[in-house]
């Protein structure tokens, strides 16, 4: 399962970690993605959910 989100598509980002001398490596920011169970078209799934989306209540949960 590849870490994104399924409602805002929020998914691994890439840049540079940039030194005090200025030397630039690759590195990547991993977005918080939690698997959820949720309503998806009325039945519920198991969906993989960011968690700012969790925060603003764009998922309905299902217990």
């Amino acid at each position: 399962m590849a870490r994104k989100c399924t409602v805002c598509g929020k998914g691994t980002e890439t840049g540079h970690h940039v030194s005090h001398s200025n030397i630039k490596t690759k590195r990547t920011w991993k977005a918080n993605v939690q698997k959820v169970k949720a309503l998806v078209d009325g039945t519920p799934r198991r969906v993989a959910v960011c968690t700012r989306c969790l925060k603003a209540g764009k998922v309905k949960r299902v217990v």
